[in-house]
């Protein structure tokens, strides 16, 4: 059965008048008989620490087999070449200024129980992975849903390019989801 595990909690720090002062993403290891995956590599100043987690889950980078970004900004993309060995994929949305990437194009079942789903919205391409747990429904959201306050008073992340998509998107989690892994929080069940 396919297993998660968080490699980094993401952080967002706001000031004042929500200006962002500085924001790193949540990094997720998603192990399944056919693939292991890591989720967004998060931000260059995290690389040590998700080298430690690797390590601490008896995990090599080299090992990992796909990288899945849920949007191509840099604090969830700075460390993808620690990968040597991992195909990346990227939506079709995205300014894509991926070295290497391969991009999405539509909704896809990347293994048994993990689907790539388009969950545009904070971006054109975003997309969320929705994993099969084993006994709950997993949605690693990116900036879909960046915080646990957005899932709870159901708005949109405050930086979006469309807000009727980003409420979609967020319906479309909601729907499916018993544990949400924001892009930068803590994970929380949903029921």
């Amino acid at each position: 059965m396919n297993q998660l595990d968080i490699l980094v909690v993401g952080s967002l720090t706001k000031d004042k008048n929500g200006e962002i002062l500085n924001a790193y993403s949540t990094s997720t290891l998603v192990r399944t008989k056919d693939e292991i995956i890591v989720v967004d590599t998060s931000s260059y100043d995290k690389r040590l620490v998700i080298l430690s987690s690797l390590e601490h889950i008896g995990v090599s980078a080299k090992d990992v087999s796909v990288v899945i970004l849920t949007h191509s900004h840099t604090d969830h993309t700075s460390n993808n070449d620690i990968f040597p060995n991992a195909r990346i994929l990227v939506h079709a949305g995205e300014n894509n200024n991926i070295p290497h990437a391969e991009i999405i194009e539509k909704d896809i079942i990347l293994t048994e129980g993990v689907e790539l789903k388009h969950t545009p919205g904070h971006t054109l391409g975003s997309m969320s992975v929705f994993v099969n747990g084993k006994n709950k429904k997993y949605v690693i959201a990116g900036d879909a849903i960046p915080l646990k306050d957005n899932f709870i008073r159901r708005i949109p992340p405050t930086l979006h390019v469309c807000k009727n998509l980003a409420e979609e998107s967020l319906k479309m989690i909601s729907k499916y989801a018993d544990v949400v892994i924001p892009g930068h929080d803590q994970w929380f069940k949903t029921r």
